[in-house]
């Protein structure tokens, strides 16, 4: 049986067949398009029905409700929560609301969903107060708990918080029975800690939990023991937790990232690798389900990101590169909002420079992976790598470019501090400052650019080095070495090594591996400057620990490949990886191929076929071969769509010229556009075609509609070629972002859509 349940996910085509057979609301007459009728806290979150789906963690909290389906989304929506899928779990409660509307504890659900964002789960708070008068005895008492929580203004954030433990103190007493009330006062014991709030004993709390586990030993609570240990030199305490939180919720993939946590605070990275990769192809399947971006899951990036760091420890370099790749390529949500994208460049840097791949870097230069960064300080860290490719490659032309551009950038910054100074000083002297206060204003400002001069006077210098180097000058490498501030020790290690300092590299080198002795790359370094200093003995002994850890290297890389020496000496295969071994405390795994794509890949398009103001068919299928962004909108009565339409319109030669043609689907009749485009600013009308769909039909398809309420909502969707989406925004009001949509049309564009990269690894089979 799949631990994951796809195809349930998949079917798509019942998303909102409840809340849609339900009878209608009244809408308000005030409210605007694609606006919720229950106000603003609506507005936001999923507006798309849930489905029940398998694995999302054993509770049991019952609910007063005449309606059976709608318990079952309720309670999937508290296993959500333990699992910290947010998102998710307010779809839940908003289905068993659409299901009930009278049960007050799916709309304290959505406020629990809610806990970073006080607004919000404030406003659902109200709505579930208001109706607890016909829940049971205890769920009055989660209702009032909540409710005096989420109460800006009522108390301290202390008071509040503290007041919430007794309340869910005083309902564990009063029905000992309910263990989410012992599970959620868990989670807000370590909760409160994280806000300086004081935890006496952490013994006390893993006791509290275990009580949960005593009744029932796959409680997702397992989760809130790994966040309860981490980090308190407590892991090995969490390792039981660790071993069964991904089983106790496998459709949850943070639930499968918590217990990477463990493992790699453990230093077990073979472990940690599994349960970071468990939960990325969790995170892609269910993505690809709900036919969502990756950045709307609020810590995808972090997850992902901890996976390439654990595929870089043990060695998966080709698995590490694409998958740091794939984050660069995911959809950003608009502008300034990239963290997939920065800690993509981040990791994508790390593993070319870590294992030398020169080559590789220097072929990425003038593609999207390696674009410069936005802010010409920022773009330190690449520029250095890309000229210490050059250099090691011989190519000592593109090295000096590059020295030349951080230098440049380097000039502008010190520029930019001087300036600051000057604002700063202008600003102190309008505001009457006293002279002592306009120095203190000049100084904070300077400290603002002094961070950035830094990284980039080092970033110089560490090119600098590998300049000497490559021309020679080797007496010019050691007084550069104290600047260049950001260089690993394994890296001075080889430099030393280069300049004939065999035992300060060898110094180095112990250094950089004593540091993190279960990571496969320092090691290999180790083994190799111990041969080339002489130490054979060593050399080989370092080597064996070495292949006990070799499972998944990728030897076709540099650092693995210059240990030949060692192989041939010990007249090993030339694949001398030792197959891997699971520990007996790793826990239960399912095939990992079963839980999801391993990178995340674009949804197909539904298509569709639509008349124009003529009565003219108009379809997807008309655009096959080429982009094309798809708009829509809720008629001519929606100011705001008009707005956006006439945002765009002036674009749509920019856009054409990228090869994107651009048509807007309206909610209007056929008969009924040409009050849209009487309401267009440039004469003629607007510059693209735009077609009709009163029967929301295409609407509903795109996801484009609130199957709550049953209205449409704004949709804008980039449409590839082959008919994938690649980017999309839906929402209670337009995306009005033109310029910055076509430039990030023009980036995603750029990277072909081919088969998910298979690594070319040939591991022997785990041995349990």
């Amino acid at each position: 049986m799949r631990l994951f349940p796809l195809a349930g996910l998949l079917a798509l085509s019942t998303l909102g067949l409840h809340a849609q057979n339900a009878a209608p609301e009244k809408a308000d007459p005030k409210q605007l398009p694609g606006h919720s009728m229950h106000g603003e806290a609506f507005n936001e979150g999923p507006r798309q029905a849930a489905v029940l789906m398998a694995g999302t963690g054993q509770v049991d909290f019952p609910v007063t409700t005449t309606n059976p389906e709608a318990q079952r989304f309720f309670t999937q929506g508290i296993g959500q929560l333990h699992g910290f899928w947010y998102f998710e779990a307010e779809r839940s409660f908003r289905q068993a609301a659409a299901l009930d509307p009278e049960c007050a504890m799916a709309y304290c659900g959505m406020a629990m969903a809610n806990v970073n964002n006080e607004k919000r789960a404030a406003e659902f708070m109200k709505v579930a107060t208001a109706k607890k008068a016909k829940a049971s005895r205890r769920e009055q008492l989660w209702v009032d708990a909540y409710a005096a929580y989420f109460a800006p203004g009522k108390g301290t954030e202390e008071t509040r918080r503290s007041g919430l433990v007794k309340a869910l103190e005083d309902l564990s007493f009063e029905f000992p029975t309910d263990l989410e009330a012992k599970a959620f006062l868990v989670f807000q014991l370590w909760d409160n800690k994280q806000h300086k709030m004081p935890l006496p004993s952490r013994q006390a709390v893993d006791a509290l939990a275990k009580q949960v586990l005593a009744v029932n030993p796959m409680h997702p609570v397992h989760h809130y023991l790994i966040h309860l240990w981490n980090n308190a030199e407590g892991d090995k305490r969490a390792i039981d937790a660790a071993a069964h939180c991904g089983q106790a919720a496998p459709g949850i993939a943070h639930m499968w990232h918590m217990s990477g946590h463990t493992f790699s605070n453990l230093r077990r990275y073979p472990e940690a690798t599994w349960q970071q990769e468990a939960s990325a192809r969790v995170d892609h399947a269910s993505m690809a389900a709900a036919r969502i971006m990756p950045e709307q899951i609020h810590n995808y990036a972090h997850n992902n990101d901890w996976l390439v760091k654990n595929l870089i420890y043990v060695g998966r370099v080709h698995d590490a590169l694409d998958l740091a790749k794939n984050m660069i390529e995911l959809p950003r949500l608009g502008p300034n909002k990239s963290k997939a994208y920065n800690m993509g460049r981040e990791r994508l840097l790390e593993a070319l420079l870590r294992f030398e791949l020169w080559n590789d870097l220097l072929a990425l230069e003038n593609t999207m992976y390696l674009a410069p960064a936005e802010v010409a300080a920022d773009d330190a860290r690449r520029l250095a790598t890309l000229g210490t490719a050059y250099f090691r490659t011989g190519k000592l032309d593109g090295g000096k470019q590059k020295l030349a551009a951080l230098e440049k950038v380097l000039t502008g910054a010190r520029t930019a501090r001087v300036a600051a100074a000057d604002e700063a000083e202008k600003k102190a002297q309008t505001e009457k400052k006293t002279e002592e206060q306009i120095t203190q204003a000049m100084a904070s400002a300077m400290r603002g650019q002094s961070f950035k001069i830094k990284n980039l006077e080092a970033a110089i210098a560490e090119v600098q080095i590998e300049q000497a180097l490559a021309e020679k000058k080797l007496a010019a490498v050691k007084p550069l070495l104290e600047k260049a501030r950001d260089l690993s020790s394994d890296r001075r290690a080889r430099i030393q090594l280069a300049i004939g300092n065999p035992t300060e590299a060898l110094k180095l080198a112990r250094e950089a591996s004593n540091a993190d002795s279960a990571q496969v790359q320092p090691l290999a370094n180790l083994a190799d400057v111990l041969w080339q200093t002489g130490d054979k003995k060593a050399a080989i002994e370092n080597f064996q620990k070495l292949r006990k850890l070799s499972a998944a290297l990728d030897l076709d890389t540099p650092v693995f490949q210059r240990l030949a020496p060692i192989i041939a000496d010990l007249k090993l295969p030339t694949d001398w990886r030792l197959p891997a071994t699971v520990a007996p405390d790793a826990g239960v795994r399912p095939e990992i191929a079963s839980l999801g794509p391993f990178r995340w890949q674009p949804y197909t398009a539904p298509s569709w076929t639509l008349p124009n103001s003529q009565k003219s068919p108009v379809s997807l299928a008309e655009f096959r071969g080429r982009p094309v962004l798809v708009i829509f909108y809720l008629g001519s009565g929606c100011s705001h769509c008009i707005e956006q339409l006439n945002v765009f319109s002036p674009m749509t030669k920019d856009f054409a010229a990228a090869g994107i043609p651009m048509v807007a689907v309206s909610t209007d009749s056929p008969d009924g556009l040409h009050k849209t485009l009487e309401q267009a600013k440039n004469e003629g009308g607007f510059f693209f075609p735009i077609v009709s769909d009163p029967s929301l039909a295409t609407f509903k398809a795109y996801r484009a509609y609130d199957d709550f309420e049953r209205i449409p909502l704004h949709g804008t969707f980039l449409i590839d070629g082959e008919g994938r989406v690649r980017w999309q925004d839906i929402g209670f009001k337009p995306f009005s972002e033109a310029k910055w949509l076509l430039g990030e049309a023009q980036r995603l564009l750029s990277v072909p859509m081919a088969e998910p990269h298979l690594t070319t690894r040939t591991v022997a089979p785990e041995k349990p």
